[in-house]
């Protein structure tokens, strides 16, 4: 297939277009450079802030566009964070008429269950409250108006992913650097967790797999508590874990943007694994 993707040059993408051309699929990147070619993409296609995505000649889209949720979510930040992937999917959905695209897979995540404590989420769960869950109901909504114009839509939900470098890890390294390696807050909060690349297996398996649509959490099937997160990564990196970080600490120097280590969500991958794909790293440990 053609393949365009949006967020071309972000971390997911990057490891996710070598995967593609393995399958002997072509990619052509969108970003807003114009003069900024990508690795691997045949093709460097300009987002125009004005105008919707040329789509033409794709045979499918991968949605990796969004605005970093890291940082102080001050009003300026949080209505990038929402117009990033919600104008802007609305934007890449209103293109699709125009072109001959037949599937849309449009990242999503686990954010939005919101907080739940110890309850099991699979993809039928309801969504939460809170700004992520707010903004990820809006943000899929958007991405399934694309099936009144024929198009198949599949919404991989990320959790944190786990890689050497980038993701979920930059989040937690320097806090590890302090000493401050223990349990996050309580340490009782799920932490719905997925292997990079895991994460481009299961957008590759929506892509090539005509009879999947709707909503897939790109989560491992072995959730772990923060707790166990910490002292597996502590084991791994050699260090004690003995410091907890208080969640107070977490939400002052965070702000709001603490609900991404303190909120719990115990996501699981039902209909992902009901779907045929098999997870590479099912256990925390043998991912690290």
């Amino acid at each position: 297939m053609r393949i365009g993707i949006t967020g071309a040059t972000g971390f997911i993408a990057s490891h996710l277009i070598p995967r593609l051309r393995e399958n002997a699929h072509t990619c052509i990147a969108f970003t807003r450079e114009a003069s900024r070619g990508v690795d691997g993409c045949a093709e460097t296609r300009t987002i125009h802030s004005e105008t919707p995505p040329d789509s033409r000649g794709l045979d499918a889209i991968v949605n990796l566009a969004g605005e970093s949720i890291q940082g102080r979510w001050t009003e300026a930040k949080r209505k990038r964070i929402r117009e990033s992937r919600v104008h802007f999917t609305q934007s890449l959905v209103a293109a699709l008429p125009r072109s001959e695209v037949r599937v849309l897979v449009s990242a999503s995540a686990t954010g939005i269950y919101g907080d739940r404590g110890d309850e099991v989420l699979p993809e039928s769960a309801p969504r939460g409250t809170g700004f992520l869950a707010d903004v990820s109901e809006e943000w899929e909504t958007a991405a399934r108006g694309a099936e009144a114009h024929g198009v198949r839509v599949a919404l991989p939900r990320l959790g944190f992913v786990i890689a050497p470098r980038g993701g979920a890890m930059d989040k937690i390294r320097p806090l590890f650097r302090l000493g401050l390696d223990g349990r996050l807050g309580s340490g009782k909060q799920w932490m719905p967790w997925v292997h990079l690349g895991d994460v481009c297996g299961v957008i590759i398996h929506l892509l090539e797999n005509e009879n999947l649509h709707g909503a897939f959490n790109a989560v491992a099937p072995h959730p772990v508590t923060n707790a166990e997160f910490t002292q597996t990564l502590a084991a791994a990196l050699h260090r004690p874990a003995i410091l907890p970080v208080p969640a107070l600490a977490l939400r002052l120097a965070l702000g709001e943007l603490s609900s991404l280590v303190l909120d719990s969500a115990r996501a699981v991958p039902e209909r992902t694994i009901a779907g045929g794909y098999t997870f590479l790293h099912q256990e925390f440990a043998q991912a690290l």
